[in-house]
């Protein structure tokens, strides 16, 4: 993996050069293997959080870890575009548009001992923009290449602090637009409802459950590209502990194993349907 500038990563970009590396401040790392028209993102997949911000910081490293999307990447590692935060969503969150994305508060709880300054505060929304550049220029060459772009915004969700029984994977399609994209995102759904964990975990999914796919990632994309799809996908957290931080490495590696065959098998739906 190479240490690349946004600019460098652009441009290799739109000469459609196969890369993997991660961005010169190490924020985020973009692997293409092929210009495929799919593409896997884990924006919430990130724990790091920048030296400068620790001692001002109120919540403690479990608590951060506790609202991040672990594994998510790993869990679609295996493809041929994926696209994963390497900061924790408390030093900025890719999932928000840029006047939210730098939190004063976080789940109910102040998030700094002292106001964060100006210079912390650009320094995150810097990393916020490169991103999205670097993700314009790859939904804008996928789109170019194949006409379309299906995008899978993997992320995850504590579900033990929901007072009811909740889905094992959570779909959310408010953001968009359902008569063309409708029966892919049911399709998806089904798909994912279908997955069989170890440990006798049961597999359910539901469509705007305990989430709506109100992410800024996925609005963002629908905003700037007409023949895209973002299926805001979520997984409970049955594949570690939340209350220990522990990780299950065996239902990370099935869920692995299972998204390597359904993902081409929703991309070749997804392809053959009419826009």
């Amino acid at each position: 993996m190479r240490r690349l500038s946004i600019e460098n990563i652009i441009a290799l970009i739109h000469s459609e050069t196969p890369f993997e590396a991660v961005s010169e401040d190490y924020s985020f790392t973009l692997k293409i293997e092929d210009y495929a028209p799919y593409v896997c993102g884990a924006v919430h997949d990130g724990h790091q959080f920048r030296k400068s911000l620790w001692e001002n910081c109120l919540h403690t490293e479990y608590e951060r870890w506790y609202e991040e999307d672990p594994c998510t990447k790993e869990m679609v590692q295996s493809h041929p575009i994926v696209i994963a935060g390497c900061d924790s969503r408390f030093e900025y969150d890719l999932n928000r548009p840029p006047e939210t994305a730098v939190f004063d508060t976080a789940w109910g709880k102040q998030l700094w001992k002292s106001p964060l300054p100006d210079s912390e505060r650009r320094h995150s929304l810097e990393k916020h923009t490169n991103f999205y550049r670097v993700v314009h220029a790859l939904i804008r060459k996928i789109e170019s290449k194949h006409g379309r772009a299906l995008v899978f915004d993997m992320h995850s969700y504590n579900w033990k602090r929901w007072e009811r029984d909740v889905p094992t994977w959570n779909l959310g399609t408010i953001n968009i637009n359902t008569k063309r994209f409708g029966e892919t995102a049911s399709s998806w759904s089904q798909k994912l409802g279908n997955i069989d964990l170890p440990n006798g975990i049961s597999s359910s999914s539901k469509i705007n459950d305990t989430f709506q796919g109100n992410g800024h990632f996925l609005k963002y994309i629908t905003a700037n590209f007409d023949h895209s799809l973002v299926l805001a996908t979520e997984i409970a957290k049955v594949y570690c502990d939340e209350l220990t931080g522990i990780h299950y490495p065996e239902v990370v590696h099935s869920v692995e194993e299972q998204l390597k065959e359904l993902i081409p098998l929703q991309v070749t739906e997804f392809l053959e349907e009419k826009l």
